[in-house]
Protein backbone atom coordinates (compact mmCIF):
# COMPACT_ATOMS: atom_id res chain seq x y z
CA UNK A 1 0.00 0.00 0.00
CA UNK A 2 3.12 2.57 0.46
CA UNK A 3 4.18 2.18 -3.02
CA UNK A 4 0.35 2.83 -4.44
CA UNK A 5 0.21 5.82 -1.39
CA UNK A 6 3.50 7.35 -3.08
CA UNK A 7 2.22 7.64 -6.82
CA UNK A 8 -1.07 8.32 -6.01
CA UNK A 9 0.55 11.25 -4.08
CA UNK A 10 2.42 12.25 -6.70
CA UNK A 11 -0.38 12.21 -9.41
CA UNK A 12 -2.59 14.11 -7.25
CA UNK A 13 0.42 16.95 -6.99
CA UNK A 14 0.81 17.08 -10.37
CA UNK A 15 -2.76 17.15 -11.12
CA UNK A 16 -3.41 19.89 -8.24
CA UNK A 17 -2.15 23.23 -7.22
CA UNK A 18 -1.69 22.90 -3.48
CA UNK A 19 -2.96 26.63 -2.41
CA UNK A 20 -3.20 26.02 1.21
CA UNK A 21 0.78 25.54 1.06
CA UNK A 22 1.25 28.32 -1.15
CA UNK A 23 -0.67 30.45 1.34
CA UNK A 24 0.55 29.35 4.79
CA UNK A 25 2.98 31.81 6.64
CA UNK A 26 6.56 29.94 6.34
CA UNK A 27 9.60 31.25 8.09
CA UNK A 28 13.09 29.74 6.91
CA UNK A 29 15.54 30.27 9.53
CA UNK A 30 19.62 30.24 10.70
CA UNK A 31 20.76 29.39 7.34
CA UNK A 32 23.21 30.89 4.16
CA UNK A 33 21.30 33.02 2.67
CA UNK A 34 21.77 33.80 -0.82
CA UNK A 35 19.48 36.22 -2.47
CA UNK A 36 21.04 36.55 -5.70
CA UNK A 37 22.58 39.89 -5.11
CA UNK A 38 23.97 39.64 -1.20
CA UNK A 39 24.99 37.03 1.30
CA UNK A 40 23.24 36.97 4.77
CA UNK A 41 24.55 34.86 7.79
CA UNK A 42 21.60 33.35 10.07
CA UNK A 43 19.31 34.81 8.02
CA UNK A 44 15.64 34.84 7.82
CA UNK A 45 13.19 34.43 4.49
CA UNK A 46 9.55 34.41 5.73
CA UNK A 47 6.88 33.53 2.35
CA UNK A 48 3.25 33.47 2.28
CA UNK A 49 0.42 33.29 -0.49
CA UNK A 50 3.23 32.82 -3.16
CA UNK A 51 5.73 35.77 -2.32
CA UNK A 52 8.16 36.58 -0.47
CA UNK A 53 7.47 38.39 2.31
CA UNK A 54 10.78 39.88 4.08
CA UNK A 55 14.61 38.65 3.85
CA UNK A 56 16.72 39.55 7.16
CA UNK A 57 18.09 38.49 10.28
CA UNK A 58 15.24 38.99 12.50
CA UNK A 59 12.85 36.05 14.25
CA UNK A 60 10.28 34.23 12.66
CA UNK A 61 7.14 36.18 13.41
CA UNK A 62 4.48 34.56 15.18
CA UNK A 63 2.19 31.84 14.45
CA UNK A 64 4.29 30.77 11.26
CA UNK A 65 5.99 27.48 9.96
CA UNK A 66 9.43 27.44 11.30
CA UNK A 67 12.28 25.73 8.90
CA UNK A 68 15.28 25.22 10.87
CA UNK A 69 18.07 26.22 8.31
CA UNK A 70 21.27 26.19 10.63
CA UNK A 71 24.18 24.79 8.90
CA UNK A 72 22.53 24.82 5.89
CA UNK A 73 22.37 27.09 2.65
CA UNK A 74 19.06 29.07 1.52
CA UNK A 75 18.78 29.94 -2.28
CA UNK A 76 16.38 31.27 -4.82
CA UNK A 77 15.07 28.90 -7.11
CA UNK A 78 17.84 28.92 -9.79
CA UNK A 79 16.53 29.88 -13.74
CA UNK A 80 16.94 27.70 -16.88
CA UNK A 81 17.92 29.21 -20.26
CA UNK A 82 17.81 28.03 -23.59
CA UNK A 83 16.09 25.07 -22.36
CA UNK A 84 13.30 22.58 -23.47
CA UNK A 85 11.93 21.70 -20.22
CA UNK A 86 8.08 21.00 -20.84
CA UNK A 87 8.53 21.32 -24.79
CA UNK A 88 10.50 17.86 -25.07
CA UNK A 89 10.41 14.69 -23.76
CA UNK A 90 12.66 12.35 -26.22
CA UNK A 91 13.94 14.78 -29.49
CA UNK A 92 14.52 11.42 -31.35
CA UNK A 93 10.63 10.93 -30.83
CA UNK A 94 8.74 13.36 -33.13
CA UNK A 95 5.62 13.00 -31.22
CA UNK A 96 7.25 13.95 -27.93
CA UNK A 97 8.98 16.79 -29.24
CA UNK A 98 7.25 19.92 -29.57
CA UNK A 99 10.56 22.24 -29.62
CA UNK A 100 10.92 21.91 -33.09
CA UNK A 101 8.69 23.04 -36.29
CA UNK A 102 9.53 22.45 -39.69
CA UNK A 103 6.90 24.55 -41.66
CA UNK A 104 7.66 27.65 -44.00
CA UNK A 105 4.47 28.81 -43.21
CA UNK A 106 4.71 29.02 -39.46
CA UNK A 107 8.44 30.43 -38.74
CA UNK A 108 8.53 33.50 -36.83
CA UNK A 109 4.78 33.13 -35.26
CA UNK A 110 5.70 29.39 -33.98
CA UNK A 111 4.88 29.27 -29.99
CA UNK A 112 6.17 27.20 -28.20
CA UNK A 113 4.34 27.61 -24.85
CA UNK A 114 1.03 25.74 -26.83
CA UNK A 115 2.97 22.52 -26.91
CA UNK A 116 4.05 22.56 -22.79
CA UNK A 117 3.46 19.36 -20.81
CA UNK A 118 3.31 20.05 -17.19
CA UNK A 119 3.33 15.98 -16.65
CA UNK A 120 6.73 16.15 -18.62
CA UNK A 121 9.45 13.36 -16.70
CA UNK A 122 12.04 15.76 -17.00
CA UNK A 123 10.39 18.87 -14.98
CA UNK A 124 10.42 16.84 -11.08
CA UNK A 125 14.40 16.13 -12.34
CA UNK A 126 15.25 19.50 -13.10
CA UNK A 127 13.57 20.52 -10.00
CA UNK A 128 15.53 18.67 -7.95
CA UNK A 129 18.72 20.37 -9.33
CA UNK A 130 17.14 23.65 -7.67
CA UNK A 131 15.61 24.49 -11.19
CA UNK A 132 12.03 26.52 -10.28
CA UNK A 133 12.07 28.40 -13.85
CA UNK A 134 12.64 28.13 -17.09
CA UNK A 135 13.07 29.68 -20.69
CA UNK A 136 12.07 27.63 -23.06
CA UNK A 137 12.66 28.18 -26.69
CA UNK A 138 11.94 26.65 -29.96
CA UNK A 139 14.50 24.06 -31.65
CA UNK A 140 16.86 25.59 -34.19
CA UNK A 141 19.78 25.07 -36.23
CA UNK A 142 23.37 25.63 -34.61
CA UNK A 143 21.44 25.38 -31.02
CA UNK A 144 22.91 23.80 -27.94
CA UNK A 145 21.85 19.41 -28.25
CA UNK A 146 18.24 19.46 -27.54
CA UNK A 147 17.90 22.72 -29.07
CA UNK A 148 18.88 21.73 -32.49
CA UNK A 149 17.02 20.91 -35.33
CA UNK A 150 17.66 19.37 -37.88
CA UNK A 151 15.99 20.28 -41.02
CA UNK A 152 16.52 17.64 -43.32
CA UNK A 153 16.45 18.20 -47.39
CA UNK A 154 15.37 21.60 -46.40
CA UNK A 155 19.21 22.62 -46.44
CA UNK A 156 18.58 26.52 -47.60
CA UNK A 157 16.26 29.67 -47.24
CA UNK A 158 14.86 30.85 -50.29
CA UNK A 159 10.73 31.13 -51.87
CA UNK A 160 8.93 27.99 -51.32
CA UNK A 161 5.41 27.04 -51.68
CA UNK A 162 3.17 29.65 -52.09
CA UNK A 163 6.19 31.99 -52.01
CA UNK A 164 6.72 31.66 -48.50
CA UNK A 165 10.61 31.32 -47.03
CA UNK A 166 11.56 27.40 -46.45
CA UNK A 167 12.98 27.38 -43.96
CA UNK A 168 12.84 30.50 -42.55
CA UNK A 169 15.75 32.42 -40.63
CA UNK A 170 12.99 32.56 -37.89
CA UNK A 171 12.77 29.65 -35.27
CA UNK A 172 10.22 31.31 -33.19
CA UNK A 173 8.66 32.46 -29.69
CA UNK A 174 10.33 31.56 -26.33
CA UNK A 175 8.27 31.05 -23.63
CA UNK A 176 8.96 31.37 -19.10
CA UNK A 177 7.32 28.18 -17.10
CA UNK A 178 7.85 27.28 -13.91
CA UNK A 179 8.40 24.03 -12.52
CA UNK A 180 5.64 23.49 -9.72
CA UNK A 181 3.50 20.38 -9.96
CA UNK A 182 0.24 21.18 -11.17
CA UNK A 183 -1.64 21.45 -14.31
CA UNK A 184 -0.35 24.82 -15.53
CA UNK A 185 3.17 25.94 -15.99
CA UNK A 186 3.30 28.41 -18.57
CA UNK A 187 4.56 32.04 -17.11
CA UNK A 188 4.56 34.18 -19.69
CA UNK A 189 4.68 33.16 -23.62
CA UNK A 190 6.28 35.24 -26.13
CA UNK A 191 9.26 36.56 -24.11
CA UNK A 192 12.02 36.75 -27.00
CA UNK A 193 12.70 35.53 -30.71
CA UNK A 194 14.80 33.05 -31.82
CA UNK A 195 17.27 33.20 -34.80
CA UNK A 196 20.24 31.31 -35.73
CA UNK A 197 23.06 33.64 -37.20
CA UNK A 198 26.82 32.46 -37.89
CA UNK A 199 27.87 28.89 -39.68
CA UNK A 200 23.96 27.81 -39.32
CA UNK A 201 22.57 30.90 -40.23
CA UNK A 202 24.47 30.98 -43.43
CA UNK A 203 23.33 27.28 -43.79
CA UNK A 204 19.68 28.49 -44.40
CA UNK A 205 20.37 31.74 -46.58
CA UNK A 206 22.31 29.91 -49.33
CA UNK A 207 25.32 28.95 -47.78
CA UNK A 208 27.11 32.59 -47.08
CA UNK A 209 27.36 34.76 -43.77
CA UNK A 210 26.45 38.44 -45.72
CA UNK A 211 23.41 36.48 -47.72
CA UNK A 212 20.98 36.01 -44.08
CA UNK A 213 22.35 39.67 -42.90
CA UNK A 214 20.62 40.92 -46.38
CA UNK A 215 17.62 38.59 -46.06
CA UNK A 216 17.30 39.80 -42.44
CA UNK A 217 17.47 43.43 -43.37
CA UNK A 218 14.99 42.84 -45.80
CA UNK A 219 12.94 41.00 -44.13
CA UNK A 220 12.74 43.50 -41.67
CA UNK A 221 11.93 45.83 -44.14
CA UNK A 222 9.09 43.41 -45.24
CA UNK A 223 8.00 43.89 -41.74
CA UNK A 224 7.72 47.63 -41.36
CA UNK A 225 6.16 47.78 -44.78
CA UNK A 226 3.55 45.66 -43.71
CA UNK A 227 2.91 47.34 -40.23
CA UNK A 228 2.12 50.61 -41.89
CA UNK A 229 -0.08 49.16 -44.47
CA UNK A 230 -2.58 46.80 -43.36
CA UNK A 231 -5.37 47.70 -44.56
CA UNK A 232 -3.95 47.66 -47.80
CA UNK A 233 -2.58 44.02 -47.41
CA UNK A 234 -5.93 43.27 -46.11
CA UNK A 235 -7.49 43.93 -49.95
CA UNK A 236 -4.75 42.68 -51.27
CA UNK A 237 -3.14 45.88 -52.34
CA UNK A 238 0.21 45.74 -51.62
CA UNK A 239 3.19 43.58 -53.32
CA UNK A 240 3.98 39.79 -52.12
CA UNK A 241 5.72 39.79 -49.37
CA UNK A 242 8.21 36.76 -48.27
CA UNK A 243 6.42 35.78 -45.25
CA UNK A 244 2.85 34.52 -43.95
CA UNK A 245 0.61 37.26 -42.07
CA UNK A 246 1.31 35.26 -38.82
CA UNK A 247 5.08 35.38 -39.29
CA UNK A 248 4.69 39.19 -40.12
CA UNK A 249 2.77 40.41 -36.94
CA UNK A 250 5.33 38.11 -35.19
CA UNK A 251 8.19 39.79 -35.95
CA UNK A 252 6.62 43.09 -35.47
CA UNK A 253 8.06 43.67 -31.85
CA UNK A 254 11.81 42.38 -33.29
CA UNK A 255 11.47 45.04 -35.85
CA UNK A 256 10.65 48.23 -33.25
CA UNK A 257 12.83 47.10 -30.49
CA UNK A 258 10.26 45.66 -28.23
CA UNK A 259 10.71 41.85 -28.26
CA UNK A 260 14.48 40.79 -27.83
CA UNK A 261 16.22 38.94 -30.61
CA UNK A 262 17.89 35.61 -29.05
CA UNK A 263 20.74 35.31 -31.61
CA UNK A 264 22.70 31.83 -31.61
CA UNK A 265 26.48 32.94 -32.50
CA UNK A 266 29.82 31.50 -31.97
CA UNK A 267 32.77 33.42 -33.88
CA UNK A 268 33.86 36.72 -32.61
CA UNK A 269 33.57 37.92 -36.20
CA UNK A 270 29.91 36.81 -36.18
CA UNK A 271 29.55 38.57 -33.13
CA UNK A 272 30.95 41.86 -34.04
CA UNK A 273 28.44 41.53 -37.45
CA UNK A 274 25.34 41.08 -35.41
CA UNK A 275 26.15 43.90 -32.67
CA UNK A 276 26.37 46.10 -36.06
CA UNK A 277 23.19 44.68 -37.82
CA UNK A 278 21.24 45.18 -34.15
CA UNK A 279 22.68 48.60 -34.14
CA UNK A 280 21.59 49.69 -37.56
CA UNK A 281 18.63 47.71 -37.71
CA UNK A 282 17.32 49.32 -34.01
CA UNK A 283 16.73 45.99 -32.52
CA UNK A 284 17.54 44.14 -29.26
CA UNK A 285 19.68 40.98 -29.07
CA UNK A 286 20.74 38.54 -26.58
CA UNK A 287 23.86 36.40 -27.51
CA UNK A 288 23.55 32.60 -27.08
CA UNK A 289 26.64 30.76 -27.25
CA UNK A 290 29.35 33.03 -27.48
CA UNK A 291 31.88 31.60 -27.35
CA UNK A 292 34.58 33.55 -28.82
CA UNK A 293 33.00 36.84 -26.52
CA UNK A 294 35.66 36.93 -24.78
CA UNK A 295 37.39 38.26 -27.46
CA UNK A 296 35.00 40.94 -28.06
CA UNK A 297 33.66 41.60 -24.77
CA UNK A 298 34.53 45.42 -24.73
CA UNK A 299 31.52 45.73 -27.75
CA UNK A 300 29.22 43.28 -26.26
CA UNK A 301 29.38 45.67 -23.29
CA UNK A 302 29.17 48.93 -25.37
CA UNK A 303 26.44 47.23 -27.12
CA UNK A 304 24.64 46.49 -23.95
CA UNK A 305 24.00 42.66 -25.14
CA UNK A 306 23.38 39.69 -22.67
CA UNK A 307 25.09 36.54 -23.33
CA UNK A 308 23.81 32.73 -22.06
CA UNK A 309 26.64 30.75 -22.35
CA UNK A 310 27.58 27.53 -21.48
CA UNK A 311 31.10 28.16 -19.56
CA UNK A 312 32.35 24.74 -19.88
CA UNK A 313 32.61 25.06 -23.77
CA UNK A 314 36.46 24.59 -24.07
CA UNK A 315 36.90 22.36 -27.05
CA UNK A 316 36.99 23.79 -30.77
CA UNK A 317 34.40 21.57 -32.35
CA UNK A 318 34.84 23.26 -35.56
CA UNK A 319 36.10 26.85 -37.06
CA UNK A 320 33.58 29.19 -35.56
CA UNK A 321 35.01 27.96 -31.63
CA UNK A 322 38.54 28.01 -32.57
CA UNK A 323 39.31 30.60 -29.52
CA UNK A 324 37.17 28.79 -26.92
CA UNK A 325 37.43 28.69 -23.71
CA UNK A 326 36.56 28.11 -19.92
CA UNK A 327 37.67 31.65 -18.72
CA UNK A 328 35.09 32.89 -21.13
CA UNK A 329 32.59 33.81 -18.89
CA UNK A 330 35.02 35.12 -16.36
CA UNK A 331 36.27 38.01 -18.81
CA UNK A 332 32.55 38.64 -20.02
CA UNK A 333 31.64 39.26 -16.42
CA UNK A 334 34.55 41.35 -15.41
CA UNK A 335 34.08 43.79 -18.34
CA UNK A 336 30.37 43.81 -17.19
CA UNK A 337 28.60 41.85 -19.89
CA UNK A 338 25.25 40.70 -18.30
CA UNK A 339 25.67 36.99 -18.48
CA UNK A 340 22.81 33.55 -17.95
CA UNK A 341 24.61 30.28 -17.55
CA UNK A 342 23.14 27.49 -19.02
CA UNK A 343 23.14 23.47 -18.18
CA UNK A 344 23.88 21.16 -20.88
CA UNK A 345 22.26 19.73 -24.00
CA UNK A 346 19.66 21.73 -24.09
CA UNK A 347 19.11 22.45 -20.58
CA UNK A 348 15.95 19.13 -20.52
CA UNK A 349 17.72 16.11 -19.48
CA UNK A 350 20.79 17.73 -17.80
CA UNK A 351 19.20 20.58 -17.30
CA UNK A 352 20.17 20.02 -13.15
CA UNK A 353 23.87 20.59 -14.14
CA UNK A 354 23.68 24.33 -14.52
CA UNK A 355 24.28 24.60 -11.19
CA UNK A 356 27.24 22.48 -11.75
CA UNK A 357 28.49 24.46 -14.83
CA UNK A 358 28.16 27.40 -12.76
CA UNK A 359 30.71 26.08 -10.13
CA UNK A 360 33.28 25.31 -12.90
CA UNK A 361 32.84 28.76 -14.30
CA UNK A 362 33.83 30.18 -10.50
CA UNK A 363 36.66 27.56 -10.61
CA UNK A 364 37.52 29.59 -13.91
CA UNK A 365 37.72 32.73 -12.51
CA UNK A 366 34.02 33.83 -12.23
CA UNK A 367 33.61 35.20 -8.64
CA UNK A 368 31.31 32.88 -6.81
CA UNK A 369 28.41 36.17 -6.48
CA UNK A 370 28.59 36.60 -10.27
CA UNK A 371 28.11 32.53 -10.73
CA UNK A 372 25.01 32.67 -8.21
CA UNK A 373 23.40 35.80 -10.27
CA UNK A 374 24.06 34.28 -13.48
CA UNK A 375 21.80 31.36 -12.44
CA UNK A 376 18.66 33.47 -10.67
CA UNK A 377 18.83 37.54 -10.97
CA UNK A 378 20.28 37.51 -14.22
CA UNK A 379 18.12 35.19 -16.49
CA UNK A 380 15.15 36.91 -14.99
CA UNK A 381 16.91 41.03 -15.80
CA UNK A 382 17.39 39.33 -19.39
CA UNK A 383 14.24 38.43 -20.15
CA UNK A 384 11.91 41.46 -18.62
CA UNK A 385 11.13 39.78 -14.96
CA UNK A 386 13.51 41.37 -12.88
CA UNK A 387 12.47 41.52 -9.28
CA UNK A 388 9.30 38.42 -9.88
CA UNK A 389 11.64 35.33 -9.66
CA UNK A 390 15.12 35.02 -9.22
CA UNK A 391 15.59 36.59 -6.05
CA UNK A 392 15.02 36.41 -2.49
CA UNK A 393 13.36 39.98 -1.76
CA UNK A 394 10.28 40.83 -0.71
CA UNK A 395 7.47 40.81 -3.39
CA UNK A 396 9.43 38.29 -5.61
CA UNK A 397 7.58 34.48 -5.88
CA UNK A 398 8.68 32.29 -2.99
CA UNK A 399 10.97 30.57 -5.29
CA UNK A 400 12.95 29.40 -2.42
CA UNK A 401 15.29 26.29 -1.91
CA UNK A 402 17.06 24.66 1.25
CA UNK A 403 20.35 23.02 0.26
CA UNK A 404 22.27 20.71 1.93
CA UNK A 405 25.07 22.59 1.21
CA UNK A 406 26.87 24.88 -0.92
CA UNK A 407 24.91 24.40 -4.06
CA UNK A 408 27.17 24.79 -6.23
CA UNK A 409 28.45 21.66 -4.97
CA UNK A 410 27.39 18.75 -6.94
CA UNK A 411 27.39 17.21 -3.70
CA UNK A 412 24.94 19.01 -2.00
CA UNK A 413 21.21 17.83 -1.52
CA UNK A 414 18.07 20.04 -2.39
CA UNK A 415 16.78 19.44 1.22
CA UNK A 416 13.50 21.53 0.78
CA UNK A 417 12.06 23.32 -2.52
CA UNK A 418 9.35 25.77 -2.70
CA UNK A 419 8.29 27.02 -6.68
CA UNK A 420 5.41 30.35 -5.21
CA UNK A 421 5.60 29.46 -2.15
CA UNK A 422 3.90 25.98 -2.37
CA UNK A 423 6.41 23.10 -1.19
CA UNK A 424 7.52 20.52 -3.96
CA UNK A 425 7.56 17.03 -3.26
CA UNK A 426 11.38 16.01 -3.13
CA UNK A 427 10.73 13.26 -5.85
CA UNK A 428 10.76 11.88 -9.60
CA UNK A 429 9.68 8.78 -11.47
CA UNK A 430 13.62 7.69 -11.30
CA UNK A 431 13.05 7.32 -7.47
CA UNK A 432 9.64 6.39 -7.75
CA UNK A 433 10.93 3.58 -9.95
CA UNK A 434 14.28 2.92 -7.38
CA UNK A 435 12.00 2.54 -4.13
CA UNK A 436 9.81 0.24 -5.91
CA UNK A 437 12.67 -2.46 -7.50
CA UNK A 438 14.82 -1.71 -4.65
CA UNK A 439 12.45 -3.55 -1.89
CA UNK A 440 10.38 -5.59 -3.80
CA UNK A 441 7.39 -4.12 -2.86
CA UNK A 442 4.25 -3.89 -4.11
CA UNK A 443 3.69 -3.14 -7.92
CA UNK A 444 7.21 -4.64 -8.56
CA UNK A 445 5.69 -7.76 -10.21
CA UNK A 446 2.64 -7.96 -12.33
CA UNK A 447 -0.65 -9.08 -9.58
CA UNK A 448 -0.68 -12.64 -10.75
CA UNK A 449 2.81 -14.00 -10.63
CA UNK A 450 3.06 -14.71 -7.19
CA UNK A 451 -0.62 -17.12 -7.73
Amino acid sequence: MRLRNLILGAVCAGALTTPALAQSLTAITGGRVLTGSSVIENGTVVIQNGRVVSVGTGAAPSGARVIDARGKVVAPGFVAVDSGLGASEISSVGGSDDQTNGANTISASFDVSYGLDPWSFTLPVARLGGITRAIVVPGHPGGAGGNHRDDGDADFAGVGPAGLQAPSLFAGQAAIIHLAQGTDILVKPRVAMVAPFGEAGAGVSGGARGAEFTQFKETLAEVRLYARNKAAYDRAGLRDLSLSRADLEALIPVANGTLPLIVTVHRAADIQQVLRLAREEGVKVILDGAEEGWLVADQIVAAGAPVLLNPIANLPGNLETRAVRMQNAAVLDAAGVVIAIKGNEGSIHRARETRYNAGNAVSHGLPYEAAIEAITVNPARIFGMAGQFGELRAGAAADVVVWSGDPLEPLSIAETIFIGGAEQAPTSRQFLLRDRYATGGEGAMPPAYGR
